[in-house]
């Protein structure tokens, strides 16, 4: 047998210092190429970008040698969409929409089987010839990260942070910017004491768990840093593209004279 078919399929979650890429595309060339460029891990939107069910297989399989750890950003508090992302082979769950804790906890048992949880058993690896973990090794690596983005999460983040099977908790500045009725650059700037990221780190540390964001952007990134998170995804597929093209122009002279 080869090495593809002995070795299951999976990888341990994002790390606590660790820098991502966010995608939106389907196209599984580009997500292949990105996840190979360097990024610790590799989000894939399916909440904002135009990714179905069905996309998963293919990129699953596309994704599943390449070394990034492959996290997946589901629709919603949606159970089948955690199951299918982890079927497809994702190490991550990134669980938006999450108004408190009842939300979290359902959306951490569905990324756990029996008895921790009420994932069903369905791994799409073995469709390609390849192994998928055991339901224990399952259990024990993956990573379900609870997004911090409305006013009910955030009014409940300690006991969000403390429910059984939440990893982390991932803050979406824009749509929290929203919920609070402020500007993504007041609440990046406000550093008082219990300012909303700085309450959403300092659950996630009294509990141990992991902190992220979505940045999208270098300077972001570096607003989000100042307040202690170190997980972030950087930057995005359409932002890498749009800079790769501007870099290239800017690099070269032109044609010369006629």
């Amino acid at each position: 047998m080869s090495d593809e078919t002995q070795r299951p399929e999976g990888r341990h979650g994002i790390g606590e210092t660790s820098r991502g890429v966010w995608t939106f595309t389907a196209d599984v060339d580009l997500l292949r190429r990105l996840a190979l460029s360097g990024f610790d891990w590799l989000a894939l939107d399916a909440q904002h970008g135009p990714v179905t069910r069905a996309d998963l297989h293919a990129i699953g399989r596309a994704l599943g040698d390449a070394g990034t750890t492959f996290t997946v950003r589901v629709p919603a508090v949606d159970g089948p969409w955690i199951g299918a992302a982890l079927d497809a082979g994702a190490a991550t769950v990134v669980v938006p929409s999450v108004d408190g804790t009842a939300d979290a906890v359902l959306a951490a048992r569905a990324s756990r089987y029996p008895p921790l949880g009420d994932r069903s058993w369905g791994p799409f690896p073995p469709l390609w010839g390849a192994l998928a973990p055991d339901p224990a090794t399952a259990n024990a690596t993956v990573q379900c990260l609870v997004m911090v983005e409305t006013p009910g999460a955030l009014a409940e983040v300690d006991e969000i942070a403390a429910a059984p099977g939440v990893d982390g908790l991932f803050v979406g500045p824009f749509d929290l910017a929203l919920g609070l009725g402020t500007t993504v650059d007041a609440l990046l700037d406000d550093h008082t004491p219990g300012n909303p990221i700085g309450a959403v780190v300092a659950a996630a540390q009294k509990h141990g768990i992991l902190v992220g964001a979505f940045a999208g952007t270098p300077a972001t990134a570096r607003s989000l840093r100042a307040h202690g998170i170190r997980c972030l995804a950087v930057t995005t597929d359409v932002a890498v593209v749009a800079e790769g093209s501007r870099a290239v122009l800017a690099a070269d002279d032109g044609p010369p004279p006629v």
